[in-house]
């Protein structure tokens, strides 16, 4: 087969990922709002992550478990709803950005078309 041929079998076959976390919630008619992957900043948790993580490093001057556990404790416990807000705010405001930039983009930016036909029109001349 070719190229174009294995392609249109694996998009008739691959079927849509489903998750038990998908059906549990929507049995109870809640929505699951996935992030897109490798987006970091575009998440809240992680934002409070990499505080709680700097606060423990910045403390820890023992460097043994059970003391990294308590500074962990310490710190995960200085996590307030004001910090929550002001990572949820810094991530509405990446999202606003990013919005933008997409915006710019399609602004600026012409479509680029490929066709992926049985044509082939590489020997043309008239293209350039």
């Amino acid at each position: 087969m070719v190229k174009k041929e294995l392609l249109t079998l694996v998009n008739l076959n691959k079927g849509d990922k489903k998750y038990v976390i998908d059906e549990m919630a929507a049995s109870r008619q809640i929505t699951i709002l996935r992030l897109p992957p490798y987006h970091c900043e575009l998440n809240p948790i992680e934002l409070v992550w990499a505080q709680v993580k700097g606060d423990v490093a910045r403390n820890n001057t023992s460097f043994k478990l059970s003391d990294v556990k308590i500074l962990l404790e310490n710190s995960l416990e200085r996590v307030t709803a004001d910090k929550w807000q002001k990572c949820i705010h810094h991530v509405h405001k990446e999202e606003e950005k990013m919005w933008e930039l997409d915006n710019l983009i399609d602004v600026a930016v012409e479509p680029l078309v490929i066709n992926l036909g049985d044509e082939d029109s590489s020997d043309s001349e008239d293209e350039f």
